[in-house]
């Protein structure tokens, strides 16, 4: 039987936009009292969801943010930990502003949501846990080398967390999706998968929700190239991602003009991060 959504307390971190926003009018379809949290909440306004301001690299921040949620609302059921950003570029290029900004929204704030989601509902011995990863979280891609460590960190963090919580009655979702058309993957062209609508990976997000599984990928036919990939010797795995030019997907898109207003603004997407780094705005 699938799982009832309705009247379940759902938060979405970078909620009002991309897949996050995308994921957010799919379950107030599904009747969920939705909580969206993000840097600026202005296109969450006119939403039928409750939208607070949150920077997940912001820790304290984000624990006050989850406490009134829960004063608001009541007890969270789902966790879903989707911001995140994308810079690209050479990888010796990148300076330490960058990698900081990526390690804490990608890797960090997904630690340190999930951990408050377990504390909260370990009690309680229910809820769900979602953390969006990404096809780079199994692979590794030239041209965002920093974005795939932090990738491949979710999926590794999420595997152990739903190993420690087995019999616990939480639910560890995490959700692997190939290039996304939204802001986040500006200038970059269809390779070894084609791209996908944010709306399919949210319709894949409630999916899980209502019959909960491990492993999400979007479109399916990630997890038979991941499979695939990984019965190959690494030499003919490299050599046929190299003839599928899968090797220049994000190389090519980091030297494109299309992204320059999603670099500039996701270089302005970690306020707390860098306040506590002590980097100049």
């Amino acid at each position: 039987m699938a799982r009832e959504l309705r009247d379940k307390v759902v938060v979405v971190t970078g909620g009002a936009r991309g897949i996050g926003a995308a994921t957010v009018h799919k379950l107030l379809a599904e009747g969920a009292k939705v909580v969206v949290g993000d840097l600026d909440v202005t296109p969450a306004r006119d939403w039928k969801a409750l939208a607070l301001p949150l920077d997940v690299t912001d820790l304290a921040g984000f624990t006050k943010f989850l406490d009134e949620v829960e004063g608001r609302l009541g007890p969270i059921d789902v966790l879903i930990n989707n911001a995140g950003i994308m810079p690209l570029g050479r990888f010796e290029d990148e300076d330490d502003v960058k990698t900081v900004h990526q390690l804490e929204i990608n890797l960090h704030a997904v630690i340190h949501g999930t951990r408050e989601a377990v504390k909260r509902m370990r009690p309680r011995n229910t809820g769900h846990i979602v953390n969006v990863s990404s096809a780079a979280g199994k692979a590794g891609f030239p041209g965002g080398v920093t974005y795939c460590a932090t990738k491949h960190g979710v999926v590794g963090l999420s595997e152990a967390v739903r190993a420690e919580l087995r019999g616990s009655g939480i639910e560890v979702t995490c959700v692997m999706p190939s290039i996304v058309r939204t802001e986040l993957a500006a200038g970059i062209k269809d390779a070894l998968v084609k791209t996908v609508a944010p709306e399919q990976v949210a319709e894949a997000i409630v999916a899980a929700l209502k019959k909960p599984r491990f492993d999400v990928f979007v479109p399916k036919s990630v997890g038979v190239l991941n499979r695939i990939g990984h019965l190959m010797p690494r030499a003919a795995g490299e050599w046929l991602t190299h003839v599928l030019k899968g090797d220049r997907v994000l190389v090519d898109a980091a030297n494109s003009a299309e992204r320059a207003n999603y670099e500039q603004r996701a270089a302005s997407s970690a306020p707390g991060a860098d306040e506590a780094y002590g980097f100049k705005a």
